[in-house]
Formats: structure tokens, C-alpha cells, sequence
């Protein structure tokens, strides 16, 4: 992995992008695809839209979603506390005794997100699990007024940010659901022209994709590809406690894993596999029995179909402070789908048969 690729990895992951909120990670992305894209555009809805090759007759779009979870002020009480909705799907207990951040328009303020000490609790309250409603942010406001005069209703938040290296090059950080898969797809796009492309071939940073796959269908919409690849985290299964028997063997650096299944154009599969070949890529494989709950979903049912795949890259303790990824398998995963996107021929077929 390039020096600069890294660093660009790191920063997006160091900034906030809750749904809907997606501007400054999005500035990041815009800043780094062009110094090499051939186009940089955004749409309407936010969706960064980056391509190599413009104007080939077929069209090849990869999608790694900006958005992350997060909270939203909704109220601010008497004294100074404040109340929020979730942004995307979260477990409350995943909250408790976290360091926050609320980004408001002049600066990110620091704030604790925490319920009653165990010491307080009666035994009924201890054999609860407690409720998201009931979770409230302390930014060490002594009044309403005073907490007014720095937030605003409508204010996004997410846990306090951070990026961690660990052993065995595994690295941690909140938010690698999706912004492992988003650098995936610039990274894939630069190295994709390196080889040579006799496709357009497109690289979309969607957004809103945690609260109901919203940026795929737009930039879908436009971009109107032949073939479509999301890119996003799997459930990494070599922990305690995870059913391999449903979920699939996925292991932390064993390679990208591609996906099977009603969602994923078959062509798409078989050619990912040849290119893994090619490349000398280990894959790891994964199958869904339904619609995913990925961009790849929505991608498939743009318009009036498109071939779609998703690949993804394994991930611990998805939905949480410290999402765990392999950089080996982030850094092959951009390989496998450059190689991919630089062999297909520019009359490709993958209509199914």
C-alpha cells in the first residue's frame, strides 16, 4: 500500500461522515481521486462520482458507502443534557461509557454518552438492557441555555474517532463500515487505470446507505452502469460467539471475500474468480440467500437491471468503536477489483445464461 493511499485512508477515517452528513469525508475523496480520475463530479444528492475512460460503451461502477452511524440532537433538556435519535442501526449497549463527539457547524465538541452507575442500580434495572432512548450526552453544561449556545437541534454525532495499527497488520477504528470499502473503490480505480481500461469505469462514494441503500439508487440512476460492484464490510467469523454454520468461514487477512447468491449476476462472480487467478489473489467466499443488505442491492434494480456483484472485506465488531479490518486484505481487495476492471473486454456479455 502506497504511503499516500494510506494516508488518505487514515484521514477519511479520522472524519465524521454520519448519514446525511457525509460533506467532509467527501471533500477528502474529491481532493484525492483527482489527481488521477479523468472526471470528478457530484450529484444532487451528495454522491461523489469519479470515472477513468469516460465515454466507453460500457459502463462499470463501483460503490463503497461515506456514511457511517451516528446520533442526532433532538432535545435539549433544563439542565444542559441532550437527547438524540440513532443514525443507522446501532446496539444501545455499544454506547454506554463512550467518549462522543457532536460536530456543529463552528467546531466539534466534546461530549460522554453514560447511564446510572452499577452502584445505583436495583436489581431490576441491572437485568435490563438498557434503551437508546434512555441514553443521553453530557457536554459538561450546567444549563439548557448554556448547552443551546453551542448545539443545535438537528447537530450529527459519532463516537469519538480514531485510528488504531495493531498486530499482524490489523488496524481498528470506528466507521471502517464502509470506509474500508470506499477506499477500496478509489483505490481500485487508480490502480485500474495503471493497467489499462477498455471500459468507462466509475467510482462512486455513496451516500446514506446505512439508513436504506439511498445513495446507490441515486448515483445508480445516473451513472446508469452495465456492470456494478459494491464494495463494503462482511462479518469477520474467527471470533467467539459468531455461527460459522450460517454466517460462512471469514477470516481477518484471509483475503476479500466474494459474495454468491440471488443478488450477485453470476458472470460477475466467475469473472471476479478468474481475475483472482489471474492476480494470485486468495479469496474467501460467501453466499446470501436473498436481497443483500448492501449497495449492491439497489444497484441491481436500478433502472432496468445491472449484472452486480459485491465484494467485501472482513470485519470484527461491526457497529462499534473499535471495527477491526486486515490492511492485507483492504490492499488485495483494491488489486482484485482493478484486475477485474481492466479485463473486461469492451463488448463484454453479462447477461446470464
Amino acid at each position: 500500500m502506497e504511503a499516500s493511499a494510506k494516508d488518505f485512508f487514515r484521514k477519511i477515517l479520522e472524519t465524521p461522515s454520519p448519514s446525511g452528513y457525509e460533506q467532509p469525508v467527501q471533500d477528502l475523496v474529491r481532493h484525492y481521486v483527482g489527481d488521477f480520475a479523468d472526471e470528478v463530479s457530484t450529484d444532487l444528492h451528495g454522491n461523489v462520482i469519479a470515472c477513468c475512460n469516460p465515454g466507453a460503451p460500457l459502463r462499470v461502477m463501483f460503490a463503497g458507502h461515506a456514511d457511517q452511524i451516528g446520533l442526532l440532537v433532538t432535545y435539549i433538556n433544563d439542565q444542559g443534557y441532550i437527547y438524540t435519535n440513532t443514525i443507522g442501526g446501532w446496539d444501545p449497549q455499544q454506547l454506554i461509557g463512550q467518549r462522543m463527539t457532536i460536530y456543529t457547524a463552528e467546531e466539534a465538541i466534546p461530549a460522554v454518552i453514560a447511564r446510572k452507575p452499577i452502584h445505583l442500580l436495583d436489581q431490576d434495572e441491572r437485568k435490563q438492557v438498557v434503551k437508546t432512548k434512555d441514553l443521553w450526552l453530557d457536554i459538561g453544561a450546567k444549563t439548557k441555555e448554556e448547552a443551546a449556545e453551542v448545539v443545535r437541534i438537528g447537530d450529527p454525532v459519532t463516537l469519538e474517532l480514531g485510528y488504531q495499527e495493531m498486530r499482524n497488520g490489523f488496524a481498528n477504528s470506528p466507521g471502517m463500515d464502509d470506509k474500508a470499502g470506499l477506499w477500496v473503490c478509489m483505490e481500485a480505480l487508480r490502480r485500474a487505470k495503471g493497467h489499462g481500461l477498455n471500459v468507462s469505469l466509475y467510482a462512486v462514494a455513496t451516500v446514506q446507505e446505512e439508513i436504506g441503500l439511498r445513495g446507490a439508487t441515486t448515483s445508480a440512476y445516473g451513472v446508469d452502469p452495465h456492470v456494478g460492484i459494491a464494495v463494503d464490510v462482511t462479518h469477520a467469523t474467527d471470533c467467539p460467539t459468531i455461527d460459522k454454520n450460517q454466517e460462512g468461514d471469514v477470516k481477518l487477512g484471509g483475503g476479500p471475500v466474494v459474495y454468491r447468491g440471488p443478488n450477485m449476476n453470476p458472470v460477475v462472480v466467475e469473472r471476479l474468480h478468474a481475475a483472482a487467478d489471474d492476480a494470485d489473489i486468495t479469496c474467501q467466499w460467501g453466499a446470501i440467500g436473498r436481497g443483500t443488505g448492501t449497495d449492491a442491492n439497489a444497484i441491481q434494480l436500478s433502472r432496468a437491471g445491472v449484472a452486480a456483484g459485491l465484494v467485501s472485506v472482513p470485519n470484527r465488531y461491526m457497529h462499534s468503536a473499535v471495527e477491526m479490518i486486515s490492511l492485507d486484505d483492504l490492499d488485495t481487495c483494491a488489486d482484485l477489483l482493478a484486475m477485474f476492471a481492466s479485463q473486461i473486454e469492451s463488448q463484454a456479455d453479462f447477461t446470464p445464461h
